[in-house]
């Protein structure tokens, strides 16, 4: 199921049923599991491996070097996860040797249009990124994040699981989970608690979580007073205490 017009070097390692359209190209070095489809003058350069049953649509460009002045040329990578969505003119780039080597796509994304992902990014599984969001280098992202239209987010911050960032944001510091975040520079704005209804969440877990988040952000208390607080009044429940540990292994700061 390759188009003749489609460019594929003979160490490219292709699955079963894999699909690949008129003029991409697929170069050494490259994995493409079983039943992905690659859409027209889409780009895969060397050491990317995409998992099975991925659709990337056409003019995508996947695997070229980092855009960072310390790379060196060292062999590095880009892993794609079974059944991700990566859709036209989106640009994912391999990581660096000073920062752990890979950048990682998770299970289940699905990557919009004209989005970027830099070197050494990793993001979970479900992620969605709308139109033109845009990650720095080193960025992680937890599962079930959305990151909205035109976002863009500084080098070395963390999207906790389930947050909601929503469109033209500028992130510059650390985004909990189950929050949402908007502006520039993005400021919280509450539980994201729509999103975490269609995710099943409880009544329960979402008053546990509004508790916590007060304590945390609406009375003025410094972290570490909030986090003793949070521990003697709060329920310590998986995403209470899941909360409470991205808070405190923040590195560049939480956004308020």
């Amino acid at each position: 199921m390759i188009h003749p017009t489609a460019i594929v070097d003979s160490k490219a390692d292709i699955g079963a049923e894999v699909r690949i359209g008129p003029y991409a190209v697929i170069r050494e070095n490259v994995i493409i599991g079983k039943g992905t489809r690659i859409g027209s003058h889409a780009v895969i350069d060397p050491y990317v491996t995409v998992g099975p049953d991925c659709q990337i649509f056409q003019h995508a460009a996947i695997g070229a070097v980092p855009q960072s002045m310390k790379f060196a040329g060292e062999e590095t990578y880009v892993k794609i996860g079974r059944g991700s969505i990566i859709r036209e003119f989106v640009t994912i780039h391999r990581g660096t040797g000073f920062g752990g080597g890979v950048t990682e796509v998770g299970e289940d994304n699905f990557i919009m249009a004209y989005s970027h992902i830099a070197h050494d990014c990793k993001t979970g599984r479900k992620v969605m990124l709308a139109n033109n969001a845009t990650l720095a280098g080193h960025i992680v992202i937890g599962n079930y994040a959305t990151i909205g239209g035109l976002v863009a987010i500084h080098q070395f911050v963390r999207i906790g699981d389930y947050a909601f960032v929503g469109g033209k944001s500028a992130v510059v510091k650390d985004v909990p989970p189950y929050v949402i975040a908007a502006g520039d520079r993005a400021e919280l704005h509450g539980l994201n608690s729509v999103g975490l209804r269609r995710q099943g969440f409880s009544e329960k877990t979402l008053s546990l979580l509004k508790k916590t988040y007060r304590i945390v952000f609406r009375i003025g208390l410094t972290l570490n007073e909030a986090i003793e607080r949070v521990r003697a009044e709060v329920e310590q429940i998986p995403e209470v205490v899941a909360f409470i540990e991205f808070v405190k292994q923040s590195q560049r700061g939480i956004t308020r």
